[in-house]
């Protein structure tokens, strides 16, 4: 199947962003609705820590994928709030004793600012997970009902790796053309506004999209230079 797919694409080639979308689709599937990847290589060095690129941003139309989130405040009042509006877990203590024991069934803690110095404590096991709520990301904030709506919602966090490259899914394979286009153009248009003041030279320097199990088909990166 891989084989096939790859057959497709001129490797020589910058796909447009509605073509790249229709030859991702037009891809012999898996059985499972897969995960539609946009990654993003940058002439950035995230050795210097001016030079971090890290964001986040509303996908209009979501991942398509079910969030579980997390919860932690000390206020029974409003943990209850948070399970009523779509938390799938909400608490402090008891969640601190089973992450030390080694839980992880979550994908977004969110968690007020009084908690975080026992928070950090649980670094070690939520650094390496990319689990740890941080403020630049929303997810440190008093406003927990407001964070957990737009993470329900569809917004993702995207940050540049060692290698100067960022990964982010902007849907699933299910999606129409449109979507998944609207959710590029957004993510995108989010990334290059991260634009650090320290860069010199070319900041966009190449763009990919793929399905979980597909392929890469690289985009005109011009179209996302304004």
């Amino acid at each position: 199947m891989y084989k096939e797919n790859i057959e497709k694409i001129n490797k020589d080639s910058e796909y447009s962003l509605g073509d790249s979308v229709e030859l991702l689709k037009s891809f012999k599937i898996t059985k499972f609705d897969q995960s539609v990847d946009l990654s993003v290589n940058l002439g950035v060095d995230p050795k210097h820590a001016d030079q971090l690129v890290r964001g986040t941003v509303s996908l209009p139309h979501g991942t398509g994928k079910s969030i579980k989130v997390l919860v932690m405040t000390n206020d029974d009042e409003k943990n209850k709030e948070c399970l009523d509006n779509g938390a799938d877990f909400a608490g402090f203590k008891e969640y601190v004793e089973k992450i030390e024991g080694g839980w992880f069934d979550f994908d977004v803690m969110i968690a007020t600012p009084d908690l975080m110095v026992e928070i950090g404590k649980l670094g070690r096991f939520l650094g390496p997970r990319k689990l740890m709520p941080n403020p630049k990301s929303g997810t440190v904030t008093n406003d927990v009902i407001k964070a957990l709506s737009e993470v329900k919602a569809g917004k993702v966090e995207f940050r540049v790796d060692k290698y100067g490259i960022i990964h982010v899914s902007v849907g699933r394979c299910s999606f129409t053309k449109d979507q998944l286009v609207d959710n590029v153009e957004v993510c995108m248009n989010a990334i290059m506004k991260s634009k650090p003041a320290s860069v010199k030279g070319t900041y966009l320097k190449k763009v990919f999209v793929s399905c979980t199990m597909s392929p890469s088909v690289r985009i005109d990166k011009n179209s996302f230079i304004k």
